[in-house]
Parts: C-alpha cells; sequence; structure tokens
C-alpha cells in the first residue's frame, strides 16, 4: 500500500475521517479537540486500501526548521500489519527532504517504546486527553 503525502481538501477530509473513528468512537477522545485548527496548514499522510482510506498521520513544519507529527490512526481492522510504521517512516523522510531537523510527538504513553524504534527519544510525560496519559518525544535529524 502507498502512502500518499499532501494538503488538498480532499486528502484531509479523508484523514478527519480516519482520525474520528479510531479517536472520537474507539478512544473516547471529544472530536473538537482533534479538530485544533491545524490541518489546513499541515500536511498529511494517508493510506489507501482501494477506495478506503486506512491511516493517517499529520505534520506541522514550523519556520524554524521544528515539526510536529501528530494524528497517527489506522482503522481497527487494518492494525498489526505494519501500517501505522510505513505512514511514521514516510513522513519522517518527507520531514527531512523539506529541512527539517527536529519532529516532535505527543503520544500515547503505552506507544513510547513504539516511537523509540525510529528514533524517537523521551522528553516528558504531558497532558492527559480523553484519559489518555500523553508523553513528548522528539526526533532529531542527525543531518
Amino acid at each position: 500500500m502507498k502512502v500518499t503525502i499532501g494538503k488538498s481538501l480532499e486528502l484531509i477530509e479523508q484523514a478527519q475521517a480516519i482520525r474520528f473513528q479510531a479517536f472520537s468512537v474507539e478512544q473516547g477522545i471529544p472530536n473538537e479537540l482533534d479538530f485544533d485548527g491545524l490541518d489546513s496548514s499541515s500536511v498529511h499522510a494517508l493510506v489507501m486500501d482501494g477506495n478506503q482510506a486506512i491511516a493517517t498521520a499529520r505534520l506541522s513544519i514550523n519556520p524554524d526548521g521544528s515539526s510536529v507529527m501528530a494524528r497517527v490512526a489506522v482503522l481497527k481492522a487494518y492494525r498489526g500489519k505494519g501500517i501505522a510504521s510505513q505512514v511514521v517512516t514516510a513522513l519522517m523522510k518527507y520531514a527531512e527532504q523539506q529541512g527539517v531537523d527536529l519532529i516532535e510527538i505527543h503520544a500515547h504513553s503505552y506507544l513510547r517504546n513504539y516511537y523509540e524504534k525510529f528514533g524517537f527519544e523521551f522528553i516528558q510525560d504531558v497532558e492527559v486527553v480523553g484519559g489518555h496519559q500523553l508523553i513528548a518525544m522528539s526526533y532529531q535529524s542527525a543531518t
């Protein structure tokens, strides 16, 4: 399956539909917390299975060369197949191509080891969102 990266309205709407299912429906996170106003200024990774959007993530690039990866989500039926890893890797490569030297992420605490496999380092516990403890992690490019 191919990862597409872009900013089109259609891509953003498909990403939001995945996030609604994964975050609001499954995890009980209020929908208004997901819609933070950053979608239109961010790039989105999207994975399709035929006509079905199945996975997404978002990268917001700051003027100082840092960035924030967020909203990594895979539909339940497609989890455990390495699709999230494809999305994360694709966005990391995209960030590098854009000259980004730092990627930050706020992830569920249980995903710490997962993101460490990509080279992210734990910084600290941060907020609790929808009953889920989030942690701040960062990845520093070697370039």
